[in-house]
């Protein structure tokens, strides 16, 4: 029975049946993707799809090579278990980054492939194969060339300053006319060397609308990238007559386009800019001016004794703490306020950490219950009432400089009030700036606290003396 499948392949009507269960698990994916609670049930169900997506091509009958593919699966695999084992938390942003790179290579490695074996079709049927390749190598390319440029300014390989080069909108545009252009002559006679033109354009294309990306709006082009890996995917199953990949490819891409759409709204940014490689983006000195200069610290028994003290404490994640694991020891702390009836809340900014859903990743890990994790926009009102606010690795995103200076990278970022509170508890290593590279004026405000020092290490000492 296995031979004859292996020869034969599943039954068409097996294989597309396959194909549509694993497209509606796709579907429950993202839907349990959405929340924290069900983040984990999303996961296990888009990975039952994925399985069984591979499982259906396999089988399909398109296979013949089955000694390859169980080679290039297990490579594979081993690759990705080792990565999914090591990597930390803190480094989730540039892994995204990279494996969208990943998608766009394939797709670009498709396109040259599908050229080179040629096909037997004829008029308007070639036209249109013709150009889902052009536009699986195009989008593939960009995707390719942006998502390492990204890795690079995430991992601290290049500078998360943009780079703003004279004409450089007049540049992007000359770069996408051409690959039209060439496009053109491409479906005219298909010549080889064309294809190729097209690749490095569309390479160099994407680095430089990344690299004209600032590293506070890093976030939104890990969305974006996402996007474009999703419709580098979808191209890619139109060139190979696969639909599940399309159904799958048009998910990935709408989905990374509407949460990119999303965090520039959080981000009070142009959605159009980000695709454009930071059009209009500011272009500030990234020098504010400063409320008179003095830094105000205390110890951590001070600071337990003004956490004890409080009636209503909100705390703030930001990178620094998922940099020193200390989300574990933040949950200690707040089930200890808890206890002594203090209302203890947690306040995430969209684009808190370096993705996405960073910090809400990181306090489910730790299990933080969900009820007392707040968004910018459900709390950022309450922060007058607080009598304390923990911040705790947090720079750009509790910078007020965003609403007070029109100069700063980060001008007209909505950002949490932490500020309007009673007290404000700053948890840091130093006065280093934060990814945007501008100083923070809430650092030398009369009512903070500065508290230096590992994040993991002073909450443990807090909560000794509590």
């Amino acid at each position: 029975m296995i031979p004859q499948v292996l020869h034969q392949g599943l039954p068409q009507g097996l294989v597309t049946a396959t194909y549509l269960v694993a497209a509606v698990l796709f579907v429950f994916s993202l839907g349990g993707l959405s929340k924290p609670g069900t983040a984990r049930r999303g996961n296990l169900l888009g990975m039952l799809g994925m399985a069984l997506a591979i499982i259906a091509v396999t089988l399909s009958g398109d296979v013949h090579r089955y000694g390859h593919v169980l080679a290039a699966m297990l490579i594979g695999g081993v690759i990705g278990a080792f990565v999914a084992l090591r990597i930390v938390m803190t480094a989730m942003p540039q892994l995204v980054a990279i494996l969208h790179s990943f998608v766009g290579l394939a797709a670009v490695l498709v396109g040259i492939n599908g050229h080179l074996q040629g096909n037997s079709l004829a008029g308007a049927g070639l036209v249109i194969h013709e150009v889902e390749l052009l536009l699986g190598v195009f989008i593939g390319a960009i995707t390719f060339s942006g998502s390492v440029i990204a890795f690079g300014k995430l991992q601290g390989l290049i500078t998360s300053r943009p780079l703003l080069l004279p004409l450089r909108h007049g540049g992007n545009l000359l770069a996408a006319l051409a690959c039209v252009g060439l496009g053109a002559l491409y479906l005219d006679s298909q010549p080889l060397w064309v294809l190729l033109t097209i690749i490095a354009i569309a390479l160099l294309f994407g680095m430089h609308l990344v690299a004209a990306i600032g590293g506070a709006d890093m976030p939104v082009v890990v969305s974006m990238l996402n996007s474009y890996s999703g419709w580098a995917a979808a191209a890619t199953g139109f060139l190979l007559g696969n639909d599940l990949l399309i159904v799958t490819g048009a998910l990935v891409g709408s989905s990374g386009a509407i949460l990119s759409y999303i965090m520039c709204r959080a981000m009070n940014r142009s959605f159009l800019s980000v695709i454009l490689g930071g059009f209009g983006s500011a272009t500030g000195t990234g020098t504010v001016n400063v409320e008179g200069g003095t830094v105000r610290s205390l110890t951590a028994p001070e600071a337990a004794e003004l956490l004890d003290a409080a009636g209503d404490v909100i705390i703030v994640p930001g990178y620094g703490m998922a940099v020193a694991h200390a989300q574990g020891r933040l949950q200690q702390l707040s089930e200890e306020l808890r206890k002594g009836s203090t209302n203890v809340r947690f306040a995430i900014h969209p684009v808190a950490g370096r993705m996405p859903g960073h910090m809400n990743v990181l306090l489910a890990e730790a299990k933080v219950p969900y009820d007392i994790v707040f968004e910018m926009d459900e709390i950022n009102e309450d922060f007058a009432n607080a009598d304390v606010v923990l911040v705790i690795g947090a720079n750009d995103i509790v910078n007020p400089s965003a609403l007070e200076e029109p100069n700063s990278p980060i001008a007209g970022m909505p950002v949490l009030k932490v500020w309007d509170a009673a007290r404000v508890l700053v948890l840091k290593r130093s006065m280093g700036t934060g990814y945007a590279g501008v100083d923070n004026p809430l650092f030398y405000k009369e009512n903070t606290r500065m508290l230096f020092g590992d994040a993991d290490e002073m909450l443990k000492s807090i909560l000794e003396h509590l």
